[in-house]
């Protein structure tokens, strides 16, 4: 499902019209400027409705600068930074370079995490962990990744299953 994704994607960023304007879905540098604005907002403890609050929109504005589905001018960008004590330039880490070929840059990489963290139920698991003991939630983290790894062996091990 990625893989179709990532190719719809490169295929928009070679192929599309006039202008690069694609007929659906944001541009990827719009999602990826939303991200950070969402892991950056989530790393300094703010929520929607506070920064919705400082910036003078709603917090589902908020929402849909965060998700890409409504671009961020270059004015709330700038208002979006002070509030949080950034520098503008915060927000485009990541990118490649503008001088880069257009259909070398983009798709843009998507991390998963960041989309996580963002989320409602990744602010629920960051706080819930944020209340334990910092031993405790060490210990806590280390079972996450246990769990992690026997999953993928287990999976590993029913491929092989299945390939023999």
């Amino acid at each position: 499902m990625q893989h179709r994704k990532v190719l719809a994607e490169l295929k928009r960023a070679c192929f599309s019209g006039a202008g690069g304007k694609a007929e659906t879905g944001p541009h990827p540098a719009d999602q990826h400027v939303g991200r950070q604005v969402a892991m950056v907002r989530v790393q300094s403890d703010v929520s929607q409705v506070q920064l919705a609050r400082a910036i003078g929109v709603s917090f589902q504005q908020v929402q849909k600068y965060e998700n890409g589905k409504n671009r961020v001018s270059a004015s709330m960008l700038y208002e979006i930074a002070r509030s949080l004590d950034v520098p503008v330039s915060r927000f485009f880490e990541g990118l490649p370079s503008n001088n880069e070929t257009r259909c070398k840059t983009l798709p843009l990489p998507v991390d998963e995490r960041i989309d996580f963290v963002a989320s409602a139920e990744g602010r629920r698991l960051i706080a819930g962990l944020m209340q334990l003991h910092p031993r405790v939630r060490g210990r806590v983290a280390a079972l996450i990744v246990a769990l992690g790894e026997e999953m993928a062996h287990s999976v590993a091990e029913d491929g092989d299953k299945i390939a023999g």
